[in-house]
């Protein structure tokens, strides 16, 4: 786990009215990764890789009468550098938890198509939107892994089984779509069109 994290801290400075403003910063902070250390301050490690985030917190505040702060942050002791550390860590172990736990119900979704033989090109369309929608989740929570969490990597294996899964059901989907258009309908009979008589002459 990497220990020499250099961080900002960040100071919204937003009129109390209309709340919209601050519910819209917070919301910003949070998707960056930013965690409170305490009232109204919040830490995130210093890179570019943060940049364009707290360019938008900073646009948001502005749109909203106030103003963004922001202090280049060096703990002093350990004591300090681990009370930043350790409120960041928290919210990202909770954050992959919460991943794995949808890439959990991914999986037990796949199951239970394969258990009723739903097999068709709209329902595996709809999974693969939900896989999507993990990658998407995933690189998200990857740009902030800046301590490389132990978690990250379980979570970046259950990522990759999930893809594996859908590979199978894939592959089911196929062959029952394309059984069903090779093979002829066994119901059906031939018959000959009937002759039309023409135009009485």
């Amino acid at each position: 786990m990497t220990q020499n994290i250099e961080w900002v801290l960040i100071l919204p400075q937003i009129p109390s009215e209309p709340s919209r403003h601050r519910v819209a910063v917070w919301r910003q902070l949070r998707k960056a990764g930013a965690v409170p250390v305490s009232t109204g301050v919040w830490a995130l490690p210093a890179g570019p890789a943060f940049q364009a985030d707290l360019d938008r917190a900073g646009e948001l505040c502005r749109n909203g009468g106030g103003s963004l702060v922001i202090i280049d942050a060096s703990p002093r002791d350990e004591t300090s550098a681990s009370m930043i550390r350790d409120a960041f860590m928290a919210v990202r172990v909770d954050e992959w938890a919460e991943f794995t736990a949808d890439c959990g119900k991914f999986e037990v979704e796949i199951a239970k198509e394969i258990q009723k033989q739903k097999f068709t090109f709209a329902e595996l369309e709809e999974e693969e939107q939900s896989l999507d929608r993990l990658r998407r989740w995933y690189r998200d929570l990857k740009k902030r892994d800046v301590l490389e969490l132990p978690e990250a990597k379980a979570a970046e294996k259950r990522l990759r089984a999930c893809a594996t899964i859908l590979d199978g059901y894939a592959e089911r989907v196929y062959q029952a779509v394309h059984g069903r258009t090779d093979a002829p309908d066994s119901g059906a009979t031939a018959t000959t069109p009937p002759v039309l008589d023409g135009p009485d002459t």
